[in-house]
Order: C-alpha cells, then structure tokens, then sequence
C-alpha cells in the first residue's frame, strides 16, 4: 500500500509551508513517499529528468561526475531539502536530464513529484514568480552565451594581434629585400653592360662567369664569423683592394668576407681579368652575392609567412571535423605562434614528451583552452609598468590513463583565498575593462564536460602551474 503524506505534514516542510490546503492536498494526491536502502541510487546524471525530489527522513549525497569518477558535491540529512528535475517549471526548454546524481547515505524517504505535472501545477499556482523564475534563467542563460561569446572573441582578438604583429615582420623584410633586390639587378646590368662594352675575349667572360658560379658556391657554405674575426678580415681585403686600385673597398669588403672569399680567391679572379676590368669583374661579382643574399631573405620571409598561416590555420581548425584524433603538440605549438607577441619578454620552456599518442577530442576547442592560460600565465609576470619578464614552461607528459599538459609560470601566484574561486564565471584578478572573468571558466568546460577530463590549479609564489589531464581513451 503507497503511503502518503497528511497535510500538516506536508506543511512542515519548508518548501510548502505557505501553501493552502488545496495546493496541500494536490501534492499529498500527486505525490509518493519512496523508501530506499543505504547506497540505493535516486538518479543518475544524465538520465531523463521525471521527477522531484524532497528529503523526509534519512541521508543523501549528491555527486557529478567528473573524468569518470563520482566526486560529492554536497552530503545532507536536513529534512526538506530537494533535487532532481529542479526547473521543472520552465517546462520543455529547462534542462531535460539530471544535473548531477542522488543517491541515499543511509535508509532514506523521499517525497516524488512527477516532474512534467508538478511543474505545470507550479506555474498556474504562481504565475508571477514562474515569470520572474524564468526570466532570471533564461536571463543568465543567455548573459552567459554572451559574455562567453565576448571571451571567445578576447581571446581571438589576442592571437590575431600576435598573428598581425608575426605576420607584418616577414611581409616588411619581403617588401625591403625587394626593393633592394630591383637596384642590384638594376646595377648587375649595367655592369654587365660595361663589361661588354669591352669586348671581353670568350675565354675570360667564360672564366668570369665561372668564378662568379664558386663565388656563390662559396657563400652557401660559408661558416657565420665573430664580429672580431669578420672585421679582420674584411681589413685583409680592403688592404688587398687598395693595392690593386680598387676604388671604395670598404664597400665591397662586408659581403665578400660574408661569402667566405679570401685574398687568395680575389688573386685568382686577377690573374684571370684584364687589370683594366679588375673593379668591374669584382663589382658585378659582389652585386652577384647581394641578389643572391636578398633571394635568400625573400625566400626566409615567405616561408615565414606560409609557417604562420598554417599556424592559423591548425589554430582555427579550418576545414577539419569537430572532433577528431590529433596530436595534442599540433595545437600547442599553433598557439604558441599566434601568441607569440604576447609572450614577448618571456623565457619560453618547452618540455614536451613527443612518445605520446594522437588522442580523440575537440582540438579546435582545446586551443582555446591553451590561448586561455598561455595568457593568464603572461599576465601574472606582467608587472605594473607593462614589462613581462618570467619564465613560462609548457609541459606534456603522461599520468596514468590521461596526458597531462601543464602551463607553469614564474608569477607571484594565486592565494589559498583566490584558488577557491579560480574557476568561478565571471571572477578574475584582472583590472576592469581587461577581463570577463569567463576565461578559466570555459576552460573548465572544455575540459571536464567536452572532453571527460581536468583542470586544476597548484600555486605558490614562483611556481604556479595550470594542469590540463585529457583521456587517452576517449
């Protein structure tokens, strides 16, 4: 035989200790007093959410779950207290699963509602407060989403100016090194010209041109000097120079000793030229290494350039599915690239363990979560006159069935207080205007709902480290 509740009981509990005796007696027909053994489960997570719940006698915990393990959130005996389908009263656009899990410490009674009837008694009963109930949940839900939307394009905003800043430092070299590049072709004809002009003998425009081919030889595998060691020598070759006529050879000195050619390389292209063309020779070799140094560096920053928006482009995760199998390191790196102007200033360690596997995931969203604490880490050695000095450690390894990353920086860290709170929407350390307070909070999400796995925090004064644990499994 079902047992029931009288009214006055019912009218004990404080959740409806101001209702009237026809609202008393809709719940006393409507509802069950449910028994359940210690260790029985109420509710799942996740499960479709059918009913609430009110505690009449007994213990409870509740627990979510949290990379596959049940942690309690809360343990409670208090006569009155209520769970499961919780926002019944916004009907079919509240949340239609359970929320966490409830499950019974010791013997327990429970009051059940059905959820869908209780909730729609709810709302005849108290239509003003239904209203004001649904606007204050609506209302954050969709402050949330846009608060959330504002970090996404904060943190978008950081990498696009560090991608901006990347980007503009090739592109200038190209343009520079292009336009020197167009003056020495310019002079290579000319002197070209002049050589013609000349009406050099075959054998010695061959022979030219043939030193010309070990001249650039020689510059490809040129050993990098000492400025000491550079300056001798290009004192060598303006000595040389000067003996033989050569006007300005301080000019010609720098890229010749660049190249890695000697007096003795210059005796060989004047024992092949005419004395008369020596100058020319030598001047429209020079003006040889010079184009080919400027390819070089056009070469350099274009290459550059097609680095960085591939970077972009692992970073944004264009054209790929949601979710995939990636290498964490991939997405890593991507960010470090495209914030880099924001680690400016930084000693940047990396100790990344390369053995590790491809793991399944949301990657685009992980770089989300690496652009959030690459630039919490930035900012705690960020000192008041703007100046970042530290050093940020980016580390990967495994810890049992996860692989772990860990973001550590050099900062004064985070208080015992404020690491309570850290994860909390809408907290931050940061000056207003400079943050949402949303950032670790995403992060969390990403990392514990998305993906099934963890984020914690261990801090003290110079050592704070942000550890991300991911399943290897999915």
């Amino acid at each position: 035989m079902a047992v029931t509740l009288t009214n006055d009981e019912l009218r004990a509990l404080f959740l409806f200790e101001a209702l009237d005796d026809d609202k008393l007696e809709w719940l006393r027909t409507h509802g069950e007093v449910v028994s359940y053994d210690a260790a029985d489960s109420v509710f799942a997570e996740g499960d479709p959410a059918t009913c609430f719940y009110v505690l009449l006698s007994g213990e409870v915990s509740v627990t979510r779950n949290v990379r596959g393990d049940q942690v309690e959130t809360s343990r409670t005996s208090q006569v009155g207290v209520y769970g499961g389908a919780t926002q019944a009263y916004v009907g079919e656009r509240g949340t239609t699963t359970y929320v966490n899990s409830f499950r019974a410490v010791t013997p327990a009674t429970l009051l059940q509602l059905p959820a869908a009837e209780f909730g729609a008694q709810v709302r005849e009963w108290f239509p003003m407060a239904v209203h004001l109930l649904e606007g204050l949940y609506f209302g954050l839900q969709q402050s949330n989403e846009l608060v959330g939307q504002r970090e996404r394009l904060l943190a978008l905003g950081t990498v696009t100016a560090g991608l901006t800043h990347e980007l503009n430092n090739p592109a200038a070299a190209a343009v520079r090194a292009t336009s020197a590049l167009r003056e020495r072709v310019r002079k290579m004809h000319h002197k070209l010209a002049m050589l013609a002009d000349q009406q050099l003998e075959p054998k010695v425009l061959t022979a030219l041109a043939g030193l010309q081919d070990d001249a650039l030889a020689c510059a490809t595998t040129a050993e990098d000097l000492s400025a000491l060691a550079a300056n001798d020598a290009e004192d060598e070759l303006v000595d040389w120079l000067e003996d033989r006529g050569v006007g300005a050879p301080w000019d010609l000195a720098p890229p010749l000793t660049a190249a890695g050619l000697t007096p003795a390389w210059l005796q060989r292209l004047a024992d092949e030229v005419p004395a008369h063309l020596l100058e020319s020779g030598l001047r429209w070799i020079v003006y040889s290494l010079e184009t080919e140094q400027l390819m070089s560096e056009i070469e350099d920053a274009t290459q550059r350039i097609s680095t960085l928006v591939g970077a972009a482009k692992q970073y944004s995760q264009m054209d790929r599915a949601a979710q995939q199998t990636f290498d964490v390191h991939e997405g890593l790196k991507a960010t470090l690239v495209m914030m880099g102007r924001k680690l400016e200033g930084l000693e940047v360690v990396k100790d990344l363990d390369r053995t590790l596997l491809p793991i399944q995931g949301y990657p685009g969203e992980l770089n989300q979560v690496w652009t959030n604490l690459l630039d919490n880490a930035a900012h705690a050695m960020t000192g008041p006159d703007g100046v970042r000095s530290g050093t940020l450690t980016l580390r990967t390894r495994r810890d049992g069935d996860s692989l772990l990353v860990e973001v550590g920086d050099t900062g004064p860290g985070v208080p015992p207080d404020l690491r309570r709170r850290i994860f909390e929407p809408f907290f931050t350390t940061k000056p207003v205007g400079e943050g949402t307070g949303l950032g670790l909070d995403i992060s969390f999400r990403i990392v514990v709902n998305r993906h099934g796995g963890d984020l914690r925090v261990e801090s003290e004064p110079g050592d704070t480290r942000f550890q991300v644990r991911l399943p290897l499994r999915p």
